[in-house]
């Protein structure tokens, strides 16, 4: 008993070391070789001020002795004494030790123990215990996960939006107007003006709203007493080579559209038992003007290339009949007002002279697109037009190969340049 009880004052009086120690013992302490070095969380205490209060409230039991040793038991339990420190930030912001879990850490625990509780009986419950314990962060992005849609739209590739929009998206509802303009009918505001007279009727009855939605292959859908086809003509594109003396508008005798009167009339061996398209222009070039034009039955196409808010460029080739100066070159490019709008082009160049001719020829290159906008730079600078000729649309140049009244279909990379695509 008097070895316990000397080993017990001796464990006291090494845990209560006094708080407060002068520098010279300090020192002294530390200088002695056979003692051991103090560690450094003693020395900035015993180098502290007195008045310095500590940041944690950490007290120590008063030693006990020693219980008697009992015989160890088979299955070693876990002692009731042992308490595991939790240091906790309160209220006033300081730190202090305690010897219980916060509340919160509690509630963790529990969660997390019915959870697994319940993973016993149900295996696919078993992710949802991490989830319990998972920060706020990690709780917002689960709800915005659970919130957003389940899937993003995927991305086709060109040739699944290709067959998508020749064969799925014509045959979705439209309106009548655009539907029998796109079935070769006439044109956008013809058929209007056949609707409004009640020339139409949808499924028996007679429609006199063009914008009535309409599926061609369900509905039945009578012009003039004619059934129109169940079946829409291809999107056909082509170049031509517009000669001298042709006109843009359809219907006429000397009409762009007359030089496809054999490609139609071949149609039905080229596509059996689909209705013939109904071909237009794409702007207009006048009756003196040759060179580059569009042709198709595409309406949309049509509107979104000639729409001078597309600001595609076109070239043009000008024969000047006589001599071309330097001032001539400067006041076309210094531009002209066209039905009171300034119009300034884009590019003014002379071309060398052809060895056949001895007339001047100017490289003029504008993307307003106004009517008689060439001719009219041309004549504000006090030259004469012999001759005009479009040589090039957007990126799309006519082909020097393609003769005078000769046109050629257009492929998928042809209709991208023609919008300045690359």
């Amino acid at each position: 008993m008097a070895l316990a009880a000397a080993a017990a004052a001796a464990a006291a009086a090494a845990v209560s070391f006094p708080p407060l120690l002068s520098r010279p013992a300090a020192c002294v302490l530390l200088r002695c070789g056979r003692h051991r070095r103090l560690p450094p969380l003693l020395l900035r205490a015993a180098s502290s001020s007195t008045s310095s209060a500590p940041d944690f409230n950490i007290t120590f039991a008063e030693p006990t002795a020693p219980a008697p040793s009992k015989p160890k038991p088979s299955s070693p339990a876990p002692s009731a004494e042992q308490v595991v420190p939790w240091i906790v930030r309160g209220e006033d912001g300081k730190p202090s030790m305690r010897t219980a879990p916060p509340p919160d850490v509690l509630q963790a625990i529990a969660l997390a123990e019915a959870e697994a509780k319940k993973a016993k009986k149900d295996p696919r419950r078993s992710h949802k215990g991490a989830a319990a314990l998972a920060t706020p962060v990690a709780n917002a992005k689960v709800r915005e996960r659970k919130a957003a849609p389940a899937t993003a739209p995927p991305k086709f590739s060109k040739a699944a939006r290709r067959f998508y929009n020749e064969n799925i998206k014509e045959h979705e509802p439209q309106r009548l107007a655009k539907v029998l303009a796109a079935a070769g009918v006439a044109s956008r505001r013809t058929c209007e003006e056949l609707i409004f007279q009640g020339k139409v009727t949808v499924n028996g009855s007679v429609c006199t709203a063009p914008q009535t939605k309409v599926d061609i292959s369900k509905d039945s859908i009578y012009v003039n007493g004619n059934r129109i086809s169940k079946k829409l003509p291809p999107k056909l594109y082509f170049a031509v080579n517009k000669p001298k003396g042709y006109i843009c508008s359809c219907g006429e005798p000397k009409s762009i559209i007359s030089l496809f009167d054999d490609y139609l009339k071949g149609w039905n061996k080229i596509q059996p038992g689909v209705p013939k398209p109904r071909l237009f222009t794409v702007g207009r070039l006048d009756v003196a003007t040759s060179g580059l034009i569009i042709i198709t039955n595409d309406g949309e196409f049509a509107q979104k290339l000639s729409h001078p808010s597309s600001n595609i460029m076109k070239e043009y080739v000008v024969t000047i009949d006589g001599p071309v100066h330097r001032n001539h070159l400067i006041a076309i490019s210094e531009g002209t007002k066209i039905d009171g709008v300034k119009c300034i082009p884009d590019l003014v160049e002379p071309l060398d002279v052809q060895s056949n001719t001895k007339r001047t020829r100017i490289r003029i290159a504008v993307h307003e697109g106004r009517n008689h906008e060439v001719r009219e730079l041309v004549q504000n600078a006090g030259l004469e037009v012999y001759a005009l000729k479009r040589v090039r649309i957007g990126r799309f140049r006519l082909s020097p190969d393609l003769g005078i009244g000769k046109f050629v279909e257009l492929k998928q990379t042809d209709l991208k340049s023609l919008e300045g695509k690359k």
